[in-house]
């Protein structure tokens, strides 16, 4: 695996991915790195925009410009990505004196106003820890808005399925009475997602504040893009996507402006070329059956594949 490299020319960045580069971060402004991509051109577009909150990253603190950037900033990304591929945008909330704004609502009504790009899910990703508010229920959630360009698109369910709660469990009734009722392969991990967010003592945690967990990008890019294909991330930060893409055999495009986390970035990527970078791999196990629970242990004539766990 060639190693990732950073590049202050965007056409540079996107050539040496065409070259067959497994990894590149353009240090600039996303949108001269999509002005230089050519039309259909990855796979998968996955990032976390910053939310306008004043942040140490951030240049604004008002929901107006997350607005804007993003009224300008959607027609690139659908005319950059391929038919058939898939975007999947990670926001939260615009908090301001107590005041909160959902932003995925903002970025859907962007989103509705090109025709070809088709909700499929909107993930619900909950986590333990968190700020605690004293003037309203402390926020513990986030959201994953999933578009795909056009009626048919990439989506491997198998990639992704989890253990069966009640591996066991059977029909109860019927000509399968008796027979094992679940898929032998695990189940559809659903849209609620509980994966660890990346504070202090996370073994993922960098100098970013609002650093997003591998796995949460994992999942994603095994269920919405196949092996050797382009993942996109305009707002990289220290390159968790390129990480998880890295990791599932993919190849990985960023652009971030702060030159630290780019820094930062290119270690792990690199890192990961040679298997050293320190992650927490999307969860598999659910559930841990007691030995009495009868119902949660798979009888012997029922095959459970173990490969993807």
């Amino acid at each position: 695996m060639k190693k990732a490299r950073v590049y202050r020319r965007p056409q540079v960045a996107v050539a040496a991915l065409e070259k067959g580069l497994s990894a590149a971060i353009f240090h600039g402004d996303c949108f001269d790195l999509l002005r230089a991509m050519p039309d259909q051109s990855v796979d998968l577009i996955i990032s976390s925009p910053p939310y306008c909150m004043g942040k140490e990253y951030e240049s604004d603190n008002d929901l107006a410009t997350f607005q804007t950037s993003h009224a300008l900033l959607m027609p690139q990304l659908v005319r950059v990505l391929r038919d058939g591929g898939n975007l999947c945008w990670q926001v939260g909330w615009h908090v301001k004196n107590g005041i909160a704004a959902p932003l995925d609502y903002f970025v859907y009504a962007e989103m509705a106003k090109h025709e070809t790009m088709l909700l499929r899910n909107r993930i619900i990703w909950t986590f333990g820890h968190g700020l605690h508010c004293t003037n309203r229920f402390s926020g513990r959630h986030e959201t994953v808005l999933w578009f795909s360009k056009g009626k048919n698109y990439e989506f491997d369910l198998d990639a992704v399925r989890v253990r069966q709660k009640y591996p066991g469990k059977t029909y109860s009734h019927g000509p399968k009475r008796g027979l094992p009722s679940g898929n032998p392969l695990g189940k559809n991990p659903g849209d609620v997602w509980e994966i660890p967010n990346v504070k202090a003592n996370h073994i993922e945690k960098s100098d970013h504040p609002c650093q997003f967990p591998v796995a949460l990008v994992q999942r994603l890019i095994r269920a919405l893009s196949k092996r050797n294909e382009i993942v996109l991330d305009p707002f990289c930060g220290v390159a968790s996507a390129g990480v998880a893409a890295l990791f599932e055999n993919r190849r990985f495009l960023g652009a971030e402006l702060s030159r630290g986390y780019v820094s930062i970035g290119v270690k792990r990527l690199n890192d990961m070329s040679v298997g050293k970078t320190k992650f927490r791999p999307v969860e598999r196990e659910i559930y841990v059956p007691k030995p009495t629970e009868k119902v949660a242990i798979a009888p012997a004539n029922y095959f459970i594949s173990t490969e993807r766990y």
